[in-house]
């Protein structure tokens, strides 16, 4: 099996949680996707890593993030992975306000100032989220290749929308959802 196929698998044993729930969009749905069980899991994450650096592997990128907290832990599984693979890949977390003390910063990590950077999304219904962070990124001087999600829940067209390539490594029906 490859890395997608087990990541698929583990993503069916471990994140898919039935009934209903109001997803952060403020839409309701019949299931919920906790994918932080997948990108904080030590067999999963490796995956994750592995995964969404080959989604992404005709991009060019040199750092990854996205809206704290959903895109943390990909980053970071992807800047692992990329360096087992021989590649240097930086990591940043983009804050949901800006930091009123210490650096007073909003997005955290290496400078992204002129940087080809990768938008990060576990996962995504309506998009808000992570353009959130795409808003933030452009702000800070960063031009934004893409945006690239574990999980599309119907985000697509309007990220497509804004201009940007975007890419997902499943989506709910390959979940039987």
């Amino acid at each position: 099996m490859t890395d997608r196929d087990n990541l698929l698998a583990e993503i069916k044993k471990k994140a898919v949680v039935h009934g209903k729930v109001i997803l952060s969009s403020g839409k309701e749905a019949d299931y919920y996707l906790d994918l932080r069980r997948i990108t904080l899991d030590g067999v999963a994450a490796p995956l994750v890593g592995k995964v969404m650096l080959d989604l992404t592997d005709d991009l060019d990128y040199d750092a990854v993030g996205g809206l704290t907290l959903g895109a943390d832990p990909i980053a970071a599984a992807m800047l692992h992975a990329a360096a087992a693979r021989g590649r240097v890949l930086d990591a940043f977390v983009v804050r949901k306000a800006l930091k009123e003390h210490g650096m007073q910063r909003r997005i955290e990590g290496p400078e992204v100032k002129g940087r080809r950077v990768l938008a990060l999304e576990d996962t995504s219904t309506t998009g808000a989220s992570v353009l959130t962070a795409v808003e933030a990124l452009r702000e800070a001087g960063a031009e934004v290749v893409a945006v690239a999600t574990i999980v599309d829940r119907g985000a697509r067209d309007r990220i497509a929308g804004e201009g940007l390539d975007y890419r997902t490594a499943f989506t709910p029906q390959e979940l039987g959802l």
